[in-house]
């Protein structure tokens, strides 16, 4: 893929809407080839219906994945990700509701169970983020809301997960590039990805006799519905130019890091980082 920049654009709602997006990313390559690695597995995924979710949960279904989505409110894209999975041939549930809320956390796992017989892939991806001129304007009812939806989450989706999972299975997080080199402007955000990187490391030590596996995969500037609904339209335009490969990568380019890691290929690994980030360079 070349350098390439994008239009200037806007959107007002987070976490934003894809089929709004000039252009819209590009979700699975057509040469992409499943070779059953997730056959017979069922896939929760946060933030399932654009961006990155949508990325992974396409790719979980080539591979072979029933997969549930948890979306906040945005029906038309969790709709269009929902037909997609099913083009693949396999199920899917769609869960709208907030993953800051610890009862609809525990109503996605029991219905994932429920209705597509089991739950072998948790993926923790939903996320919020804004961008601050300066410290004082962040509110301290946004902090507290940003890690309601981008930390606390983590926790109530893997307790109510947890009774479900077995030897094998995986927890995949989704942290950030901002969580190794900070951000100025992405406070809450990137504070509560160095949480992100702290719950997997300690998660995998506390479920390691139980044989499930915890990682996370931190990606640098990715194409995701995201970006226009945090940043302003010039900020966007510049977007991807601050890492050394000058293009923002797309969730195509992102999502087989979490098949590998949802797979047997990874059963010797936890407690680990896949950076996915345009050739930065980052002290892990």
């Amino acid at each position: 893929m070349s350098d390439e920049h994008f239009p200037p654009q806007h959107q007002q709602h987070q976490p934003g809407q894809e089929h709004r997006m000039d252009p819209e990313p590009k979700y699975i390559r057509d040469d992409y080839r499943g070779a059953d690695k997730l056959s017979g597995r069922v896939a929760l995924i946060t933030g399932g219906d654009s961006g990155i979710g949508r990325a992974v949960a396409l790719h979980f279904a080539r591979e072979g994945a029933d997969c549930a989505l948890v979306y906040l409110d945005e029906e038309t894209d969790a709709e269009d990700t929902a037909r997609l999975v099913r083009e693949e041939g396999r199920r899917c549930l769609t869960l709208r509701g907030d993953v800051g809320d610890p009862d609809f956390c525990e109503e996605s796992v029991r219905r994932t169970v429920e209705e597509l017989g089991g739950l072998n892939v948790l993926v923790l991806n939903a996320a919020e983020q804004y961008d601050w001129k300066r410290i004082t304007e962040l509110e301290n009812d946004q902090l507290e809301r940003t890690f309601r939806t981008n930390v606390f989450s983590h926790f109530y989706l893997t307790k109510a997960a947890l009774p479900h999972l077995e030897e094998g299975d995986s927890i995949i997080s989704t942290s950030s590039i901002n969580a190794f080199k900070g951000n100025d402007t992405l406070l809450d955000y990137t504070a509560t990805k160095g949480a992100v990187q702290a719950l997997v490391r300690s998660f995998s030590g506390a479920l390691l006799e139980r044989g499930v596996r915890v990682n996370a995969v931190a990606p640098g500037p990715i194409w995701t519905p995201l970006i226009p609904a945090s940043f302003d339209a010039d900020k966007v335009a510049q977007f991807g130019g601050q890492v050394p490969m000058n293009r923002a990568g797309q969730p195509c380019e992102v999502a087989p890091a979490y098949v590998y890691l949802a797979s047997n290929d990874a059963s010797y690994i936890t407690g680990q980082t896949i950076h996915v980030n345009g050739g930065a360079v980052l002290n892990t």
